[in-house]
């Protein structure tokens, strides 16, 4: 299948899905692995979140695509050029405070697109967004507070979170560049535009930092494309992963 010939609804919701699915893909990997065991939890749940948010996007685009499509051949048969996902979600886990910086700067972004969806003209989107924006709410009040945790913590911890910090930032650029999707979906009175949310993330990202007291990163943005299919090596690797089992069982049921 073509997923770029999708109608324009479909694809924005692939797009949301993918950033939903990758990123709690990504936080999975730290189940058994967290700093205390309580954040091994939290992060778990985070993960869950938000691959459940994915389940729910993909579904309704399963529904408009018809033809037998299902969430499962849309989440494990695409190839990452297939993905539209942003490259920040993508990115590896790192260290734990490499893992908190990505969160936090995706987790202002979610907030304020998922409440811009609520008001979706989109009305089975707006009621995903609706159900979505309580449980992002939590996600980013967590990352936020461990931000200011390790800002405000002991000199190794401000000083790795700072280098955290300043190592994602150039990848939150195409948080804010609309592809024609982003452009259709506005458009439609589907999703907000993305270019208006920078100067409210910028607000948000900046009250957290001040309260860390640590400083608002300087690094040139990054040519980022991939909302387009254009991704990091990581994608792959993670997708390798993640698509194995039902690639190498693709009749098994449950």
């Amino acid at each position: 299948m073509k997923w770029d010939t999708c109608d324009a609804s479909v694809q924005y919701l692939l797009h949301l899905g993918d950033d939903a699915l990758i990123l709690g893909h990504r936080l999975s990997e730290w189940c058994g692995h967290g700093p205390i065991l309580e954040e091994d939890i939290a992060l778990s749940n985070l993960a869950l979140d938000l691959v459940g948010l994915a389940r729910q996007y993909y579904q309704l685009a399963a529904q408009r695509i018809g033809d037998g499509m299902t969430e499962d051949r849309i989440a494990y048969w695409r190839s990452d050029r297939e993905f539209r996902n942003h490259v920040l979600v993508e990115q590896p886990n790192g260290d734990f405070g490499d893992t908190m910086a990505r969160q936090f700067y995706f987790d202002a972004f979610h907030f304020l697109q998922l409440e811009a969806l609520q008001h979706s003209s989109d009305i089975e989107l707006a009621a995903i967004a609706r159900k979505a924006i309580k449980e992002t709410t939590y996600h980013a009040q967590h990352s936020s507070e461990w931000i200011v945790r390790l800002g405000d913590g002991t000199d190794e911890s401000r000083v790795r979170i700072t280098a955290s910090l300043l190592r994602l930032w150039p990848f939150t650029s195409e948080l804010f560049e609309p592809s024609s999707v982003d452009r259709a979906a506005h458009a439609a009175g589907w999703g907000p535009d993305v270019a208006s949310l920078r100067g409210p993330w910028l607000d948000l990202v900046q009250e957290v930092l001040e309260h860390a007291e640590l400083q608002l990163p300087e690094s040139p943005a990054k040519l980022l494309r991939g909302k387009t299919g254009i991704h990091s090596e990581s994608l792959g690797f993670l997708l390798a992963e993640m698509q194995s089992l039902p690639r190498a069982y693709p009749d098994a049921t449950w």
